[in-house]
């Protein structure tokens, strides 16, 4: 069975045939740098992971580019709010963002390029545009005109005639009447006073939202690449808008896969921070929730579906976790009683129907979860000798001819990028809940004091310990009837 893509500009599923015979481009959209990960991003970047780790498996050789926006009105106002500055903030989080997805087991990119270091390319994109007729200045600000792009619509089956305003993404409603048309969008924006800014034809700015990953993909790797990937989220404005930028600069396809994959639900309801049922990746893994148990809750749904969080899903995917980590570990945990040494896969032909079941798995437009139950097929006659080895029973001689059987669980797992993980994690994590518990009453007595000052119409000490709180990452939800909940922004 050939590698097959749900391709979502054409809206079928397609066979994978790469722009050079044996190589993969991958551009990924990677994340504005004002916060920390959450959820989300979590289920996006182990999706867009194994996606490589299958193709380098595959014998592919991936090239995997994921870029930093690193200029946004988001950084810059949470560099407002807390004194700091645009780069102090995103160095801040780029760094997060990199610890995160260690302890994920994500794969880094093999470059990651910033909004920051690519401004020559994008000023040069938009100059070719305003050569071409394709862009126009305005009072300091550079626009894409939609009119121009021959098939604008196609990626997310939308008619421009039908768009709504609005539809430019990232662009401030007083800026609208700027525009020649409601629909286009902002290529560069004009400074504001103090704002960080650079020099451009059309005076100091700096770009929008949506030329920098045009930009960043031809000076990564030329006009097209294979395969581009992000949420679901992103379909409009920003990758139709990447298409129309792209293809009408080079006259060329931009990408010939566009993956993209669901959104997360939090019990049925979209994931918000105003609806507070916003969860960041650092909250939920030092709560005590274990990397790899994550990974796999993520895993069990297919990437193109919603994934619905919730506590008792967790809970059932920590158990199963446990008993495909158990396995996982038996060969090095007993090494000295088993003495399992690498064994050549041909030694063991009779298990070539499980590498193919679950190769057929990951063709199928990567079908993680039907690629688990594989996993799992592997894994119980390793579970059941791992339970009895615990019991201090002696293996037979069947069992300990398992070894070839282990080593391709870990193989295929480590497709997955699963790994095992030590039970020594078990007493982190109860200094993590320790530490946690301690964390949630500051936070409760810091939200005490706060009402105490307002209540002493004290407005101004209330405010100061608001923005305290914002700087630690806590966001307070005031409720009707007096009461203050909070949650990780």
């Amino acid at each position: 069975m050939a590698l097959k893509f749900n391709n979502t500009l054409s809206r079928k599923t397609e066979e994978f045939q790469p722009l050079i015979a044996g190589q993969v481009s991958i551009y990924c959209c990677g994340v504005t740098v004002y916060d920390l990960c959450h959820l989300g991003h979590a289920r996006s970047y182990i999706a867009w992971d194994v996606l490589r780790r299958y193709l380098i498996w595959s014998g592919y050789k991936v090239t995997f580019v994921q870029n930093y926006t690193d200029i946004d009105d988001k950084i810059l106002n949470r560099a407002t709010a807390e004194g700091s500055s645009m780069q102090e903030v995103s160095e801040r989080n780029i760094s997060a963002f990199e610890l995160d997805m260690a302890r994920l087991n994500i794969l880094p990119a093999d470059r990651m390029p910033r909004a920051t270091r690519c401004l020559d390319g994008i000023r040069a994109l938009i100059t070719e545009l305003e050569a071409k007729g394709a862009a126009y200045s305005a009072d300091g600000d550079v626009y894409f005109a939609v009119a121009k792009a021959n098939g604008y619509g196609l990626l997310s089956g939308r008619n421009p005639d039908e768009q709504q305003q609005g539809a430019s993404g990232r662009t401030a409603s007083s800026e609208e009447s700027r525009k020649q048309h409601p629909f286009d969008f902002a290529l560069w924006k004009a400074a504001k006073p103090g704002e960080p800014s650079w020099e451009s034809p059309w005076g100091h700015g700096r770009p929008g939202w949506h030329i920098e990953c045009s930009a960043m993909v031809r000076q990564e790797f030329g006009d097209s690449i294979d395969i581009h990937l992000g949420g679901a989220d992103l379909i409009f404005p920003h990758h139709e808008n990447e298409i129309a930028q792209s293809e009408t600069a080079s006259g060329k396809p931009l990408a010939r896969y566009w993956l993209h994959n669901g959104m997360v639900n939090v019990e049925g309801t979209k994931m918000s921070k105003s609806l507070g049922n916003f969860t960041t990746i650092r909250a939920l893994l030092d709560s005590g929730i274990s990397p790899m148990t994550l990974r796999f809750f993520v895993l069990q749904a297919h990437y193109r579906k919603p994934l619905d969080f919730s506590a008792e899903a967790l809970a059932a995917a920590a158990t199963g976790w446990k008993g495909l980590n158990n396995a996982l570990q038996l060969g090095a945990r007993h090494q000295e009683m088993l003495s399992w040494a690498p064994i050549d896969p041909i030694a063991a032909p009779w298990l070539a129907a499980s590498q193919g079941r679950f190769s057929s798995a990951m063709d199928d437009d990567l079908n993680s979860s039907a690629a688990l139950a594989v996993l799992f097929e592997l894994a119980k006659p390793l579970r059941a000798l791992a339970n009895r080895l615990e019991r201090g029973d002696v293996p037979s001689i069947e069992e300990r001819a398992l070894g070839c059987q282990w080593q391709l669980l870990q193989e295929l797992a480590g497709v997955l990028g699963l790994k095992a993980e030590e039970a020594e994690f078990n007493s982190a994590n109860a200094i993590n809940r320790q530490n946690e518990a301690e964390f949630q009453t500051q936070i409760e007595a810091q939200i005490e004091a706060r009402k105490a000052a307002k209540a002493n119409r004290n407005f101004a000490e209330a405010d100061n310990i608001r923005a305290a709180l914002k700087m630690q990452g806590i966001e307070l939800i005031d409720k009707p009837g007096g009461s203050t909940e909070w949650l990780r922004s």
